[in-house]
């Protein structure tokens, strides 16, 4: 895949949010915890071409049904996943 710079990183974060967890909460602790998705490691490994990203900032995404207003990732490494620092903001589910 391309790398077209905030696009094709917009566009892999819904990829890996997209899922559909048990929970309501799965898909913020999946994405907190970093860690334990070999899914999560593949779409990242895509999303930042195996480079560090820093100060990654997403003004609005819409994963599935939900949506979240604010994403900011100040590191993310690729080998097994690991976040320094997530700040989710403004987190929403629809009511059924």
């Amino acid at each position: 895949m391309r790398d077209n710079g905030a696009t094709a990183t917009l566009e892999s974060m819904r990829l890996l949010l997209r899922r559909q967890p048990t929970e309501p909460d799965a898909r913020l602790r999946l994405a907190a915890l970093g860690a334990g998705s070999a899914g999560a490691v593949a779409v990242g490994a895509v999303a930042i071409g195996a480079l560090a990203v820093g100060a990654l900032a997403i003004g609005r995404l819409s994963v599935g049904r939900g949506e979240i207003r604010k994403l900011r990732i100040d590191e993310l490494e690729v080998g097994r996943l690991r976040v320094e620092e997530l700040e989710v903001v403004g987190s929403e589910q629809p009511t059924p």
